[in-house]
């Protein structure tokens, strides 16, 4: 079983992102910064929040699903806002996704908030909500089920550092994953968790037998050339002691987001 994680920047880097995500072939794909807006009149909308203004897939959702036809589609959207379609103001769902293959039965899952509750006026101030998916699903090559989360993590204007907020939002998490998980599943959890690696974070997931292969595998940057800042972390990927690895990789090649993509083979 192949799991992929991916903050997808909104689809930015459109074209070589579906290209890549259908060339992946992964069975479980884990998607951050996912768009819906079945009313947009253009393929391309405008996001504005003060002096960041970003262009966007105004239905990266749909775009992602017809790339991955074979594939259950489940969308978890945290807020909905209005970006600009051409001249008028054109509402917009945003939140993550998850692609899971339709071959491997889905045994259980919750969505639920990590962080906030739904907005459906208005994306609102920082930090802004944030969910989190969690599935049971039945590897049939295993004979085993295994458990998958993931989550983006909220955002502070003043750093990536550790806040009673994010505490909060991995405790928030551990409670998620206990509603799913069962006694000697394997256990996944992944996402661009918007913390640094020393964070509290990892300590609270640490008590469920959680590690990170990032830092453990000494990878030091989840980024691309698109993102230009300093503090090159940002995206994880956990598994426990009953989660066979057979292959960890940080892809540097191709670049289709401002984060690399967490590509996981389980044996």
């Amino acid at each position: 079983m192949k799991i992929l994680s991916l903050n997808v920047w909104g689809g930015l880097v459109h074209g070589p992102l579906l290209a890549y995500l259908a060339a992946a072939d992964a069975d479980v794909c884990c998607l951050q910064e996912v768009s819906r807006a079945p009313a947009a009149r253009s393929d391309w909308l405008t996001y504005r929040d003060g002096d960041h203004v970003l262009q966007q897939r105004a239905n990266l959702y749909r775009e992602i699903k017809a790339a991955l036809p074979a594939h259950e589609a489940f969308f978890c959207p945290t807020a909905r806002g209005a970006l600009l379609d051409g001249d008028r103001p054109c509402p917009q769902e945003f939140g993550i996704a998850t692609f899971v293959r339709e071959t491997i039965p889905v045994l259980g899952q919750v969505q639920d908030f990590v962080h906030g509750a739904f907005s459906a006026d208005g994306f609102g101030p920082h930090p802004r909500a944030r969910n989190a998916h969690v599935l049971r699903l039945h590897d049939y090559g295993r004979g085993a089920a295994v458990t998958v989360a993931h989550l983006h993590g909220l955002r502070d204007p003043a750093g990536k550092g550790d806040t009673p907020a994010r505490t909060a939002q991995a405790e928030r998490l551990v409670d998620l994953l206990d509603r799913v998980r069962r006694p000697g599943d394997a256990l996944v959890v992944c996402g661009d968790f918007n913390v640094l690696p020393d964070s509290i974070s990892f300590d609270i997931l640490g008590r469920i037998g959680l590690t990170d292969l990032v830092t453990g595998r000494g990878f030091t940057d989840t980024r691309t050339s698109h993102y230009g800042k300093s503090g090159r972390y940002a995206d994880y990927l956990l598994v426990n002691a009953e989660t066979p690895v057979a292959g960890f990789e940080v892809v540097a090649e191709p670049e289709v987001s401002d984060h690399r993509p967490l590509l996981l083979t389980i044996a």
